[in-house]
């Protein structure tokens, strides 16, 4: 294999990880053609959809396509974080790169034995604390949260069952919500069982469409908001097949929280979300920390906009912008600390995709209840896609500003030396 082709087959490696570890294509395009430059090709050709890569070194040059096979683990978007950086700095040649990326989706996961499920666990019981903070919703979401877990298990294996997921969580976890809440051993049902389904929710799909459309991305932001909106659907059907089923009233219906364990839920459901996210996600231990601090950021803010504000949009558009802002700060001053990774978990803060299963159920089943939950859902998810845009524009501004000052004096230095 010549160079040229080495280095085309990097860039295409490179840029098609980066999608599958959820970069939106906008960010990967300008990333790419960086990695490009520094490997001495100014005029790179790239065009990234959710689905591939198509690139040349140059315009009229031989091109290449890559297919976006499925999403990465966060521990396999850290080692793609790492490769990227080496390249960038000159410590690994593109053929050391492409050895290392090839052998990246065979990495096994740090816990293969229970992280699955001792994950869900702590994951579904951590954000009942957050979002529902009553006994009865926490247990609930422990035990339904293994459903999920084990959906997620076997739909790795079976495509078919893959395409179902969607509907069949929905419609059992609903099943069981309802029923519970029929014999009087839960309140407020709709919103307890979102936290063991939150994991699987489109809410990251959707608002990452949303800041592609809005950064000129248009075919992959479209694309990804439809496709995003038909896995919401099949999750509200499912609930809304369940609640159907069981001829459940509009009274059961209703999106409201109630705190009845204390202040000190929130901080619980925090550290065990991080926990869960770390056991799910093979997240290395060195990255554990940073994970924690991002998430802290993330709810501390949210609960902040909303306080100063009422609504909880403002808390949404100050929990990103603190997410996206935090996590590439951190980025810029640590390179060996990739940004996805410690601000993709916020998601799970956010919840736009739960606001958004609410709604639809809602409209479904009592149109008379959906309004409210609709247009919050909606200004949620437009004030999560601003935060990201300020917060990323706002650490773009930092950085530039740190690499002149940086070879400000590498300059200072070098004239010194003489």
């Amino acid at each position: 294999m010549s160079d040229i082709d080495e280095t085309r087959r990097l860039l295409a490696y490179l840029s098609a990880a980066a999608v599958a570890g959820g970069q939106p294509v906008h960010e990967v395009e300008a990333d790419t053609r960086r990695i490009a430059r520094s490997l001495g090709h100014d005029n790179l050709q790239i065009s990234a959809s959710p689905t591939g890569i198509v690139l040349a070194l140059d315009s009229g040059f031989p091109a290449t396509f890559e297919s976006v096979n499925g999403p990465l683990r966060l521990d396999q978007s850290a080692d793609t974080a790492a490769i990227r950086a080496d390249v960038l700095s000159g410590a690994t040649g593109p053929g050391e790169a492409l050895a290392r990326l090839s052998r990246l989706r065979s990495t096994p996961h740090r816990y293969p034995r229970g992280g699955l499920e001792i994950g869900m666990l702590c994951v579904a019981t951590g954000i009942a604390l957050i979002l529902q903070p009553l006994w009865p919703s926490v247990v609930f979401a422990a035990l339904a949260g293994q459903v999920t877990a084990q959906f997620i298990r076997f739909s790795g294996r079976w495509r078919s069952l893959a395409t179902l997921t969607p509907f069949l969580v929905a419609f059992l976890i609903g099943l069981a919500a309802f029923a519970a809440a029929q014999a009087g051993w839960l309140s407020g049902p709709l919103r307890s069982l979102l936290p063991p389904i939150a994991v699987l929710l489109p809410g990251a799909l959707v608002v990452t469409g949303l800041s592609e459309l809005a950064a000129g991305a248009m075919t992959a932001g479209t694309s990804r908001l439809a496709y995003g909106s038909a896995q919401l659907l099949l999750f509200a059907l499912g609930v809304a097949g369940a609640a159907w089923l069981l001829r459940v009233p509009s009274s059961a219906l209703d999106n409201r929280i109630v705190n009845e364990i204390g202040p000190w839920s929130p901080i619980v459901g925090l550290l065990l979300l991080t926990a869960g996210i770390s056991l799910m996600e093979s997240v290395p231990p060195r990255l554990v920390p940073w994970v924690a601090l991002i998430l802290s950021l993330t709810l501390s803010f949210q609960v902040l906009g909303q306080s100063l504000v009422g609504s909880p949009w403002f808390g949404a558009l100050l929990g990103s912008t603190a997410a996206s802002l935090g996590a590439a700060l951190v980025e810029i001053y640590r390179p060996a600390l990739p940004r996805l990774v410690m601000f993709l978990p916020s998601f799970w803060l956010l919840v736009p995709g739960s606001l958004g299963l609410v709604s639809v159920t809602q409209l479904g089943l009592e149109p008379s209840l959906a309004g409210d939950t609709i247009a919050q859902s909606a200004s949620v998810v437009c004030a999560i896609a601003l935060g990201l845009f300020v917060g990323t524009s706002a650490a773009r501004v930092v950085g530039v500003t740190r690499a002149r000052r940086l070879e400000l004096r590498d300059r200072r230095r070098a004239r010194r030396s003489r």
